[in-house]
């Protein structure tokens, strides 16, 4: 058993949390399955602003300045300007000739880079940013550094997807602070850009475990995927994309055949406890979800990741490592397990558990082929768990103005 050191404690809490419910607004009944098959429109989004740079190629960014009278060339320097340099203001493109600086922002093109409202730091060099984004919403993300036997540095961007999640999976503080809208592409990217910029260092990997459910954004999160891969120069199998399970997305994300992995939250070995645990568990069947990877799988070629958040006294018993593995087995062979030790948030009744049982439930899985790795904890001492820090500085839920059933976004249609 490996002792995984790439995250912090608890980053897929992310994607899941109680939508808090003011006295005024119906209970949700509409289910992901319901919501999939509809033609309900998608969860808020801000409003797309089509004259934003950063997100662009520099193929689109080479046609920008043709567009705009200038050679092409000045279309390369702008992709260096935003991706190399990561200039936030266009009056600083001290590259560009003054006259087409005021022409883009005559025309009204801005970079799209946001300001960092709070910063977060951690004894053991986790750095938490929460970003402030134009509508004034809050979005948290994490930069965590990891050093090898050779004393180099490998710096993993944990990044947000939505401000908040509608998802209620019943352990994880960002749902806490509610739900607004999805995130751009360009507020994805952003992230991974500011985490450079703070540690002064490459990011060698992205994990999409932030605030949020990445399926429920399916499409920013492929074109954000797209910029940090092309644009910001990070490798696709540098980059995983995680999911509590939203009906039909994962066979989308299968047909971009895209050399990311793809992790998926399980978090118990059978049906009746997932949906204590996972409440939109109830719209997506385990059977249902496990087929749909062993598809991904076959699709694709890579093998996908199973995260299993181990809560004291409710799924971390031996029993439950015995029952994870024969399913794992039942549906495909490769199959490796990310365990997860409960980080503690406010109002929360769930323990982490001892080191003893979490060393039993691996030795158990081990024991039966399945590979398996613990999370180890990292900024603890920097509200850890996705969603904390917003909460504190963003207490008072936000709803977007819309009918709440239109909470639960772009499913089939995401991209």
């Amino acid at each position: 058993m490996r002792i995984a050191a790439t995250s912090m404690a608890m980053l897929q809490q992310g994607c899941s949390v109680p939508l808090p419910r003011a006295a005024s607004v119906r209970p949700l009944s509409l289910s992901l399955a319901a919501v999939a098959s509809s033609s309900v429109p998608s969860a808020p989004s801000a409003a797309r602003d089509p004259r934003v740079l950063l997100g662009m190629s520099e193929q689109q960014l080479q046609q920008l300045a043709v567009d705009m009278g200038q050679q092409s060339y000045r279309g390369k320097q702008l992709h260096q300007l935003l991706y190399k340099r990561k200039v936030r203001e266009i009056e600083d493109f001290s590259h560009l000739p003054m006259a087409f600086r005021n022409e883009l922002q005559e025309a009204g093109w801005r970079v799209g880079r946001s300001p960092i409202y709070h910063t977060v730091n951690a004894a053991d060099g986790t750095i938490k940013l929460l970003i402030k984004l134009e509508d004034n919403r809050l979005i948290e993300t994490v930069g965590i550094p990891v050093e090898d036997e050779k004393g180099s540095v490998r710096l993993t961007a944990c990044v947000s997807s939505q401000v908040g999640c509608p998802l209620r999976c019943s352990f994880c503080a960002t749902g806490k602070g509610g739900f607004s809208r999805n995130l751009q592409a360009h507020e994805i990217v952003e992230q991974v850009l500011a985490i450079e910029e703070t540690f002064k260092h490459r990011v060698k990997n992205v994990v999409f475990m932030g605030m949020g459910e990445p399926m429920l954004n399916l499409k920013s999160v492929l074109e954000a995927h797209r910029c940090l891969n092309k644009d910001v120069q990070i490798g696709q199998r540098m980059m995983t994309i995680s999911t509590v399970g939203v009906p039909n997305t994962i066979k989308k994300l299968a047909s971009h055949k895209i050399q990311s992995t793809l992790a998926v939250s399980l978090h118990a070995p059978n049906q009746k406890l997932r949906e204590s645990i996972v409440p939109s568990a109830k719209s997506y069947p385990l059977y249902a979800i496990m087929k749909d990877c062993q598809d991904y799988f076959q699709e694709t070629s890579r093998r996908v990741s199973f995260e299993y958040a181990l809560l004291a006294g409710v799924n971390d018993a031996e029993d439950h490592a015995v029952e994870l593995a024969e399913l794992l087995h039942e549906w495909g062979r490769g199959n490796h397990v990310n365990l997860i030790p409960f980080n503690p948030i406010d109002g929360s009744d769930y323990k982490r558990p001892s080191k003893k049982a979490v060393l039993a439930f691996a030795s158990v899985l081990e024991s039966r082929k399945i590979a398996v790795s613990v999370r180890q904890t990292r900024g603890l001492d920097a509200s850890a768990a996705c969603g904390q820090l917003r909460n504190k500085f963003q207490k008072s839920p936000f709803y977007a103005k819309t009918d709440e059933m239109q909470f639960l976004p772009e499913i089939a249609m995401a991209c």
